[in-house]
């Protein structure tokens, strides 16, 4: 998937142009209902298909394939460590979870501090140079993610937002000038072009 040209060659510029920090009503409930899991401090199954269902319901059959243990389990690792590779390799020992799932399954529980990483923005941060590797956005890395987050978080402590907004902005933007369909999913325009 390929983006035409895009009006900004630097990601601060873009971002300031762009910036969404409006949430969308459907995610905003979900992070509601998932606020008991951070002082729980473990996913339900219920809890853990409802991110999937979010992220990507293709990978449902896999997610129902985890018992409620091994999910309590793995969450529960994830979400009590400070280690950002331990809470990665945690949430990635489920099946159908990968890299992007286990951002959105982050993101949805602290959406101030993590942001989803998926091709789209992936590549948007490709074109601008802020990362160099990995340019088709598949097959993602600790390393990837971690670049990811670092990059978000910069901007989000600059522009004094959540990190989750930068990467929605992402999201957006790239969105708005790629080339053709991704996944094979009729393009949407963001609400306020860029």
């Amino acid at each position: 998937m390929g983006l035409r040209p895009i009006p900004y060659r630097d990601l601060a510029v873009l971002l300031r142009a762009c910036l969404s920090n409006s949430e969308d009503q459907k995610t905003l409930l979900l992070i509601g209902q998932l606020r008991a899991v951070r002082r729980r401090g473990y996913l339900t199954p219920g809890e853990l298909e409802a991110v999937c269902r979010w992220k990507s319901p293709r990978a449902i059959l896999h997610i129902r394939a985890n018992s409620p243990r091994r999910i309590r389990s793995a969450t529960q690792r994830a979400l009590a460590t400070r280690s950002e590779r331990q809470r990665l390799e945690a949430l990635r020992s489920l099946q159908g979870v990968s890299v992007p799932m286990a951002s959105a399954i982050l993101t949805l529980l602290d959406p101030r501090r993590y942001g989803v990483i998926d091709i789209r923005v992936w590549q948007l941060l490709y074109r601008l140079g802020t990362v160099t590797q990995n340019p088709n956005g598949v097959g993602f890395t600790f390393n990837n993610w971690y670049r990811f987050l670092t990059v978000i978080r910069h901007f989000s402590r600059v522009l004094k937002v959540g990190a989750r907004d930068i990467e929605r902005t992402l999201f957006a933007v790239h969105r708005e000038y790629q080339k053709g369909r991704l996944y094979r999913v009729a393009r949407i325009s963001p609400s306020a072009p860029c």
